[in-house]
C-alpha cells in the first residue's frame, strides 16, 4: 500500500475530442481531509475532468494518481464515492424504499447476487444517520423532496466508507431555500468524518465559503488554492478567466438573502 496523504494528484493533464482542446495543461492535487470546490462555467471542461478521474476518460496528455499511485493499477474503487447529478444519478420512480437505495451501493464490494446481510442493513442506516436521513428509512425514493433524494444518494455513496467523495453539480433539482442547508451538510462530512471533497459546480457564492480549497477552472486551471488566497481575488479578476461579469457573494449578503 502507498503511504501518502496524496488522494488525486494530476499532472499537466490535456484531453482533445478530434480538434477541439477540452481541457489543457491540467495540474491539481486534493489531499487527505480537503474540500475542494471545482468551478467554472459551462464547457469549462468540469465534466470531462471528472471523468479523467473517475477512470472513465484516458487523457490525451498527463499522467493521473490516485492514492498515491497511478490510475491505471488502481483496484480499490470502494475508497471513491461518486455521486452524480440527480437526474442522471438514479430513477426515483422505481419502487424502492429509502434503505434499499443506500444499501445497494455495498452491491460492487459484494457481487451482484449475494444475499444482503444484517450488518449490511446496519450499514445502510448508519450512513443514513450521518446524513440525518434514517427516519426517512421505510419510504420509498420517490416520495422525497429533491434536496432529500441527494442526501439518499450521499448516504449510498457513502456506505462503502471512501476515503474521497466525487459530487457533480449536486444541487441540481434542489430548490434554493436548501440549497445552503445541503452545502452545510457537506462541510460537516468533511469536518466531522475527514472525507476528502472535490465537488464540481457553477454556483460560486455558497460552496466557496465552506470549502477549504478552491480550483477555477476553464479549460486550464486560472487558480487553486486555499479559501483565504481565494478571496483575495477581485471581481475582475474572476470575471476575467470566468468569461462573463461575476459578483462574488458575500456572507453578509449571504444572511440577508435567506
Amino acid at each position: 500500500m502507498y503511504m501518502t496523504n496524496s488522494i488525486i494528484k494530476l499532472d499537466h493533464i490535456t484531453h482533445k475530442y478530434h480538434h477541439s482542446v477540452a481541457l489543457s495543461d491540467v495540474s491539481l492535487e486534493v489531499k487527505q481531509g480537503e474540500f475542494w470546490a471545482l468551478i467554472g462555467p459551462n464547457g469549462s471542461g468540469k465534466s470531462t475532468l471528472l471523468r479523467i478521474i473517475l477512470g472513465l476518460l484516458k487523457p490525451t496528455e498527463g499522467t493521473i494518481q490516485l492514492f498515491g499511485g497511478p490510475i491505471d493499477s488502481f483496484k480499490q474503487q470502494q475508497r471513491i464515492g461518486y455521486v452524480s447529478q440527480k437526474s442522471n444519478a438514479f430513477t426515483t420512480r422505481f419502487p424502492a424504499t429509502v434503505l434499499e437505495v443506500v444499501r445497494s451501493g455495498l452491491t460492487s464490494k459484494k457481487g451482484l447476487f449475494k444475499r444482503f446481510t444484517k450488518e449490511d442493513e446496519q450499514r445502510a442506516l448508519d450512513a443514513l444517520q450521518v446524513v440525518k436521513m434514517a427516519d426517512y428509512h421505510g419510504k420509498s425514493i420517490g416520495d422525497l423532496s429533491g434536496g432529500q433524494q441527494q442526501r439518499v444518494f450521499i448516504a449510498r455513496a457513502l456506505v462503502s466508507k471512501p476515503d474521497l467523495l466525487i459530487m457533480d453539480e449536486p444541487t441540481v433539482g434542489i430548490d434554493r431555500q436548501n440549497v445552503e442547508s445541503f452545502y452545510s451538510m457537506l462541510s460537516e462530512l468533511n469536518r466531522d468524518y475527514g472525507i476528502a471533497i472535490l465537488l464540481v459546480t457553477h454556483e460560486i457564492d455558497l460552496v466557496t465559503q465552506l470549502a477549504t480549497h478552491i480550483a477555477c477552472l476553464n479549460r486550464t486551471i486560472h487558480f487553486h488554492g486555499v479559501h483565504a488566497d481565494y478571496e483575495k481575488m477581485s471581481e475582475s479578476e474572476l470575471s476575467g478567466w470566468y468569461g462573463h461579469p461575476v459578483r462574488r457573494l458575500h456572507q453578509k449578503e449571504t444572511e440577508r438573502a435567506r
